[in-house]
C-alpha cells in the first residue's frame, strides 16, 4: 500500500523542475536593456570620422593663419576634388627638383576618404590678426560639421549651426 511518506518526495520533485515564465521575462528584460546600452556606447564610425576631419582641419587653419601671421604672406584654404590646399605659404627651392615647395608641410588630404568640402569653399587666413568671420561645412555619410571662426578666435567645430550654415566666408 501506498504510504504518505513516499508521495511526499516525488510530489517535491516534480515542483522543482524549470523557471517560472516571470523569471524569464525577467532575464530577457535584463539581457535587452544591456544590449541596447551597449549598442548605444559604441560610437558610429562615419560621425567620428567625420568629428576627427573637423578637429584636424580646425587645427590645420589655426597653424596657416599663424604661419601667415609670422611671414606676413596673405594665405589662403581651399578644397579640392580630393582634399585641400592651403596656398600662399612661404616656399623655398627644392635642391633635388629644383621646384618651389611650401615650408610647410601642412596635410593635402583628409583622414577619411568618404569626406569632402564644397569645392567652391575658400578661406582668407591672414596675415591680418583679425579676420572676416568664415566657415566650411564638412560632409561624411550624409552627416556635416561645420569649422568655423569669428575672426577673432581661433578655427572650431561649430555646433550651434549643425553644420546647416553656408560654406566660405559670412
Amino acid at each position: 500500500t501506498g504510504s504518505p511518506s513516499l508521495l511526499r518526495p516525488l510530489q517535491r520533485k516534480s515542483k522543482a523542475r524549470g523557471f517560472t515564465l516571470l523569471e524569464l521575462m525577467v532575464v530577457v528584460a535584463i539581457i535587452a536593456i544591456a544590449t541596447a546600452g551597449v549598442t548605444f556606447a559604441i560610437p558610429d564610425g562615419s560621425h567620428t570620422a567625420l568629428e576627427r576631419d573637423a578637429q584636424r582641419l580646425a587645427a590645420l587653419l589655426d597653424s596657416a593663419r599663424a604661419q601667415s601671421r609670422a611671414s606676413g604672406l596673405a594665405v589662403t584654404w581651399h578644397a579640392t576634388p580630393d582634399g585641400f590646399k592651403f596656398e600662399g605659404l612661404p616656399q623655398t627651392k627644392n635642391k633635388n627638383t629644383g621646384e618651389m615647395e611650401d615650408l610647410s608641410s601642412l596635410p593635402r588630404n583628409w583622414l577619411s576618404p568618404a569626406t569632402s568640402a564644397d569645392p567652391d569653399t575658400r578661406l582668407a587666413l591672414g596675415p591680418e590678426p583679425i579676420i572676416a568671420r568664415q566657415a566650411v561645412v564638412l560632409s561624411n555619410a550624409g552627416r556635416s560639421l561645420t569649422v568655423a571662426t569669428d575672426g577673432l578666435r581661433p578655427f572650431s567645430i561649430d555646433l550651434s549651426q549643425g553644420g546647416d550654415a553656408k560654406a566660405g566666408a559670412l
